[in-house]
């Protein structure tokens, strides 16, 4: 009777440490995915705000494309009262560099340990703050965009990667935290800077962050045994024991037989090689495809239309009006990539059809504005958050479920390329639409 209690406490503590252990992960793969996405949302609203600041005291004008207006628009002679620069311009220099990484690094990143791979976030986020705060020259907040940038591409990719190390709902965390980021950091920010604080010292109280994505990832995360937290290389990719397969008597034809087995085994468990990669790459075009085509409906909606989207008789100004519109869409994307804990789409083709029917719409309400009042706009901006969020965390899902244990890891970093590349592709097509509407 005793050994059978013992055995039943042992049960019991073994549950509730795996259960404590399993919200330790996903708490940790929260606050790493906004705290990932957060600095780089507070860091660009605080360099469009310093570059404004400069631009009033140097009174020179600034190269076409640095400001990254959501706030109020200059007048003209446009029924769309837009600004002659589309925000879309400032989105390449936004995008470019997490573009670069995101399609480079998958294939030598595993060469880098995790922790490493860490800390190069966490300083580059601090940089990006340090560097747009003090800045005192355009150049200078540029460098700090694009130091934000390199910290959330890598940190997008090397955190994705980290998911196949642990259970599946850790990817939940990670979706839901970085939903909140866009949320979370333009409340903050506005709040820190309508209270009577500067950007310089909103930026500075914003350090935390960067220091609370390294306690989130060496402090609460609790790592399998196996992990390789400060060596390279994958867990999934060593080779197995070929001394288990050899023969009981060991002679010279045994050894060819033992390089032929080893061979053989190496080629299923060992690295990938560069032709391997092309060819995960290739299978992963169903989900990458779908995957950019979502997002660049998505910034083409946001970079180019929302701020023609102008309802004159309504009592919120056109800059409130603006404001709301990425407000929602954020609310929007945090609800959505939430929604993972409860409900898994795997029929991922409607999420690009119904973004780009979205998209289509608001293209032709630009033109015919038939929109009676902004309130539609808001439910259909809030819907197309919703689609965006919805996308991206049942695509890295299906492609977690779907990929071998050997080549996950790989897949996970190198899908992440998909929302970037849309998101760049959108600035083509945004840009000279503005335009022509703006000199009607």
């Amino acid at each position: 009777m005793d050994h059978s209690v013992n055995a039943g406490d042992e049960i019991s503590t073994d549950f509730e440490l795996g259960r404590c252990q399993r919200w330790r992960n996903q708490c940790g793969f929260w606050l790493l995915g906004l705290c990932n996405n957060f600095a780089y949302v507070v860091m660009l609203s605080a360099a469009h705000d310093i570059l404004k600041q400069q631009e009033s005291q140097n009174a020179t004008v600034l190269t076409p494309g640095l400001l990254h207006s959501r706030s109020g628009n200059s007048s003209n002679s446009s029924r769309y009262d837009c600004n002659p620069v589309s925000t879309a311009a400032v989105l390449l220099a936004d995008i470019l560099p997490t573009l670069l990484i995101k399609s480079t690094a998958p294939f030598f990143i595993h060469k880098v340990p995790y922790g490493f791979r860490v800390l190069v976030c966490v300083a580059t986020a601090m940089m990006s703050f340090f560097m747009v705060s003090f800045s005192t020259a355009v150049w200078m907040s540029i460098i700090g965009v694009i130091f934000a940038s390199v910290s959330s591409g890598l940190g997008e990719l090397s955190f994705l990667s980290l998911t196949v190390y642990f259970s599946s709902d850790v990817l939940s965390g990670w979706g839901s935290g970085t939903g909140g980021a866009g949320v979370a950091g333009a409340l903050l920010y506005s709040a820190f800077t309508q209270a009577g604080l500067s950007p310089r010292v909103t930026l500075l109280i914003m350090l935390i962050i960067p220091a609370i994505l390294l306690i989130s990832y060496f402090v609460l995360l609790s790592f399998p045994p196996s992990f390789p937290q400060w060596r390279s290389g994958s867990g999934f990719s060593s080779g197995g024991d070929i001394q288990e397969r050899r023969p009981l008597i060991d002679n010279d034809n045994d050894e060819d037989f033992v390089q032929d087995e080893k061979r053989r085994e190496d080629q299923r468990t060992g690295p990938l090689t560069f032709s391997d990669k092309l060819d995960i790459l290739k299978d992963l075009l169903k989900y990458t495809v779908p995957l950019c085509v979502v997002y660049f409906a998505e910034y083409f909606i946001n970079q180019g239309l929302l701020e023609l989207l102008f309802f004159p008789a309504s009592s919120l100004s056109h800059a409130e009006q603006y404001r709301w519109y990425q407000t929602l869409y954020q609310i929007g994307v945090f609800i959505s990539r939430s929604s993972l804990y409860c409900l898994k789409i795997r029929r991922i083709w409607v999420f690009p059809l119904l973004q780009c029917v979205n998209a289509v719409v608001l293209l032709l309400s630009v033109y015919y504005q038939f929109w009676p009042n902004v309130w539609l706009v808001f439910v259909m901006v809030l819907y197309e958050g919703l689609l965006g969020g919805a996308a991206y965390v049942n695509i890295f899902y299906l492609i977690r479920v779907k990929t071998g244990d050997r080549e996950r890891e790989f897949a996970m970093a190198a899908a992440s390329v998909g929302d970037s590349i849309g998101i760049a592709l959108s600035a083509a097509p945004a840009i000279p639409i503005h335009n022509y509407f703006c000199t009607l």
